[in-house]
């Protein structure tokens, strides 16, 4: 009589464990929006080759929800930005500030865009923060501007 009991709570165990959903129970609801967002460092270029740049920037943690992106919009006249390339970030939410890293592609070589910045929730709802207009000229065919060169700005 033990047998079959024991035999029961086991499968019982077994079945609840496979048919339950744990990741569910584990998603958070989204953070608090911060009450204003501001852009602590940057933007600045880390990366430039003939055809591609990588631009980044630091803002404080913006909440909302965990997935945000980073997005520039750019072109070769800085009163028209109507080009724009993002990147998906998650927020870490134990951490001040958020590093957002964005890959433009596409680029013309020896050419000068203009760019600014700003981040978005996944739903597309703005951080409401933005930076001023910038600017870099794209190297040559097979040169590379790297981050080594590029520091932070110091007056940022």
């Amino acid at each position: 009589m033990i047998g079959p009991l024991v035999k029961l709570a086991i499968a019982t165990t077994v079945v609840s464990m496979l048919f339950s959903n744990p990741t569910a129970a584990q998603i958070l609801p989204p953070a608090k929006k911060a009450a204003r967002v501001a852009i602590t460092k940057g933007p600045v270029l880390e990366l430039a080759t003939d055809d591609l740049a990588f631009v980044r920037w630091i803002t404080t943690n913006p909440g909302g929800s965990d997935v945000h992106f980073g997005v520039v919009s750019y072109g070769t006249n800085p009163k028209e930005l109507s080009e724009r390339a993002k990147s998906e970030i998650r927020i870490n939410r134990a951490q001040p500030e958020t590093m957002f890293r964005v890959r433009v592609e596409g680029l013309k070589p020896r050419t000068t865009y203009y760019y600014k910045v700003t981040s978005i929730e996944s739903g597309g709802k703005s951080d409401r923060v933005e930076s001023p207009v910038s600017q870099f000229t794209t190297p040559g065919p097979g040169e590379r501007f790297a981050a080594s060169k590029l520091p932070w700005p110091s007056s940022q």
